[in-house]
């Protein structure tokens, strides 16, 4: 019975939408895919650029930009619009097959193609009078269906009415659909779960889309730009076989970056993308998953795109170019004596491990290209397409350290040769591609077992007792480059990675060389496809616990040899023994003593403070609470709170955005993190089991992290005290929920656009290159 009246419901729901489509096609007549490929002359009073575009990214964007926009409707750019929206979700954790990729400006370049793939459309297809266009646009009536029903001001949103849950059941209407969403659904307006645009803003886009949604054409770009996008593809487009090994190895590293360049004016990025066609013609993009594959010409072209869509905080990853840089590149890569004999081939089986497809180019020259811009590298591992990745970052700690081994003392050829000999185990899961076996991993785990036990024969036989490991052995940048340590920080399901060694107990420290840095990339940025089926994406996972696990012994190596297996042990809590069988026994991954004099019975808190001092000279304060021009005596209370500790920090959010200000009205901003700690993270599931939130903590830092922030706090600079007192008196959730009401700013605030508004705005004063909009899909509704 339940099954027959389920299928009655969803025969008239579908008969209702079919009727609807015939009402709109007798009124305006039949839709027309291809009426925005066709450009659509701007009229007097209202501008895409001008007008807009300002509200679509600062009340749209927010919700609406990354690979985990609601129904795919991404609105970063005008193409994105006009594209439209998919019924189909990326982030899909069952899915056996890979599925097609859906990506702005690379996968279908009009909207004819797009409808083909399965987007329909948000803005009139059909006659192009203003009654149609308010008649026939989801947007349109998603923004007037928000003006009918507002929010309750300031209020905690009911459950019942709204599931702000991050993986709930997305609702996306065709025009057909509307009338019974708009029944069904009455305040699921547009933005959803936010308070409505303003009156100006509302009329704004009311007058643009009955205008027929015209866009002017993009500004031509600023003056120097054209004569460096051919200095550069000159130069990535080399004859010499030398050159086009090169050139593809910088694209693999590169491909994922928004490039500038340093020293023009404006804010103007680039994609290096590979097209069929010479420096001076059109680009022809190849469009490919991954940046290895087969590309289907004889020749491949380097070339600079201009970036097209909003730049957001969770993709947003500038890389300079300039002459300096260039100059590093052709030494290492040009001007070194080697020799390339031929271009490897792009079959998966190759073209996904670098070891073998770069073999001919000196590993110097490529663990420098990582390490010149550390942080730009180890960002991608964080800020790829992966705009929902829980079980994907679940394989890291909360709050980590990242060092590297110094290239100088890596001995590269000696490496080079080493790497060549274990070509076999360094084999990665991305040579299945997309489309790979659940069991597949536990091949990848023999593999492993049988690299480390070769390398762990090689550094000890390298290292020795005549040359233990020494801080000596870890990079400084030259004395100069703040890519020499970072700080990476997990936000549950997102993660930050910032410069300098941030905070003075870090939960666990990784130490990479060269091999375990591409290795990394290759796993999590080059090879890693968001449209993969779930084979694919848990291969990845469990592999990247290999190489984390790498990483923390080559750091446990500088401790004492007595005092290593206590750190690991901890580190490793409870862990599942077959989860982590080829490193627990940290005795049989390097056995030599370590070359440093500790004075101390707590080496690990000395080696912390050690560090600290070797990395000063390129270190940074920016982070630090002392480095807000809040005065110092308002810097106190913010001190006592990053250090909470325990069930208090427990009940705050991941990540919250702190505004602090002043009585002449001065603004300071802060973030605040909540470091939730586990007995490990050695398994990809059962997550909340291993938890162990006695050890939470805060930690309050200057300036901006993360890129979805969970929570707003305003607070006067006279009752920081007050503010920091009710958070390390929190007991449970009653007592947040009257923080919140008290110096929180809701969903649900009247003001919650404008101190958005603001955010935003300080946040592009305070980095001006690495500035995007924030995402509010996590924003909390406590």
């Amino acid at each position: 019975m339940r099954a027959f009246l389920v299928l009655m419901l969803f025969s008239g729901f579908v008969g209702c939408a079919t009727y609807q489509g015939h009402r709109l096609d007798r009124q305006y007549g039949p839709a027309d895919p291809a009426r925005y490929d066709r450009p659509i002359a701007a009229r007097a009073g209202v501008d895409f650029a001008r007008d807009v575009k300002p509200i679509l990214d600062n009340r749209c964007v927010v919700c609406h930009g990354c690979y985990d926009a609601p129904c795919q409707l991404k609105l970063t750019a005008y193409d994105g619009v006009t594209r439209g929206a998919h019924k189909d979700i990326i982030y899909n954790s069952a899915r056996l097959v890979a599925a097609d990729p859906t990506r702005l400006f690379t996968d279908a370049d009009r909207n004819v193609a797009w409808r083909d793939k399965g987007f329909y459309p948000v803005l009139n297809e059909r006659a192009p009078d203003a009654a149609a266009n308010r008649d026939g646009s989801v947007m349109y009536r998603m923004l007037a269906l928000k003006r009918a029903h507002g929010l309750p001001a300031g209020a905690v949103l009911s459950a019942k009415d709204f599931d702000l849950a991050l993986d709930r059941a997305q609702q996306c209407p065709r025009i057909e659909e509307m009338d019974q969403f708009e029944e069904k659904y009455p305040l699921w307006g547009m933005p959803y779960g936010l308070p409505a645009l303003s009156e100006r803003e509302h009329d704004t886009l009311a007058r643009w889309i009955e205008a027929g949604a015209p866009a002017s054409a993009p500004a031509p770009l600023p003056a120097g730009h054209a004569a460096r996008i051919a200095e550069w593809e000159r130069f990535l487009n080399g004859d010499s076989l030398k050159a086009q090994l090169m050139s593809r190895y910088i694209y693999e590293h590169w491909f994922i970056g928004h490039l500038y360049f340093d020293d023009l004016p404006g804010n103007e990025f680039f994609e290096l993308v590979r097209s069929a066609t010479p420096p001076g013609e059109p680009i022809k993009l190849i469009a490919s998953r991954r940046p290895y594959d087969d590309p289907g010409v004889a020749r491949v072209y380097y070339r600079l795109r201009r970036h097209q869509e909003t730049l957001l905080t969770k993709t947003h990853m500038p890389y300079a170019l300039n002459a300096a840089r260039m100059a590093k590149i052709k030494t290492w890569f040009l001007d070194a004596p080697y020799e390339v004999t031929a271009l490897p081939s792009y079959e998966p089986e190759q073209a996904s491990n670098p070891f073998v497809t770069f073999r001919q180019l000196p590993v110097y020259a490529r663990y420098r290209l990582m390490l010149e811009e550390a942080q730009f590298t180890l960002a991608g591992f964080m800020k790829g397409p992966v705009c929902r990745g829980q079980v994907a970052l679940n394989v890291i700690n909360d709050h980590f350290w990242v060092v590297f081994i110094d290239p100088e003392a890596q001995q590269a050829e000696q490496d080079a040769e080493f790497l060549a000999q274990g070509l076999e185990n360094l084999r990665l899961p991305a040579e299945h591609e997309s489309t790979t076996r659940l069991l597949l991993f536990r091949s990848y785990a023999s593999l492993e077992e049988k690299f480390l036990r070769a390398k762990v024969e090689y550094i000890n036989r390298r290292l020795g007792q005549r040359n233990p490991p020494r801080l000596e052995l870890l990079w400084d940048g030259d004395g100069s480059n703040p890519n020499a340590a970072l700080t990476g920080f997990r936000h549950f399901d997102s993660a930050s990675v910032v410069p300098g060694l941030v905070g003075e107990r870090p939960q666990t420290v990784l130490v990479m060389g060269y091999p375990l840095f591409e290795r990394i990339h290759y796993l999590l940025v080059g090879g890693f496809d968001v449209y993969g089926n779930v084979g694919h994406q848990l291969a990845t996972r469990l592999y990247m616990d290999f190489l984390r696990m790498e990483g923390e012994n080559n750091f446990l190596a500088f401790l004492p040899r007595a005092a290593r297996q206590k750190v690991h042990d901890h580190w490793y809590r409870e862990a599942d023994p077959t989860h982590i069988e080829h490193l627990a026994n940290v005795a049989t991954y390097f056995g030599q003593e370590t070359g440093i004099r500790f004075r101390s019975r707590d080496p690990l808190t000395e080696m912390y403070a050690l560090m600290k001092r070797h990395y000063a000279p390129v270190s940074s304060a920016r982070y630090d609470i002392a480095a807000s021009a809040l005065p110092a005596a308002a810097r106190k209370p913010l001190q006592r709170l990053s250090a909470l500790r325990g069930a208090a920090a427990t009940h705050m959010p991941e990540t919250a955005l702190l505004t602090v200000h002043e009585a002449g009205g001065r603004e300071h901003h802060f973030t605040v993190l909540r470091h939730s700690a586990h007995l490990n993270v050695a398994a990809p599931f059962g997550e909340e089991k291993r938890r162990a939130p006695a050890e939470d903590r805060l930690q309050v830092l200057n300036g901006f992290v993360g890129a979805y922030p969970n929570a707003f706090y305003r607070v006067a600079a006279a009752e920081l005290p007050q503010f920091v007192r009710a958070v390390r008196a929190l007991g449970g959730e009653a007592d947040y929920q009257a923080l919140v009401t008290r110096y929180g700013i809701r969903r649900t605030d009247a003001r919650f656009w404008a101190h958005s508004d603001g955010l935003h705005q300080a946040y592009r004063d305070w980095a001006p290159r690495e500035a995007g909009l924030f995402d509010y899909a996590r924003f909390e509704n406590r």
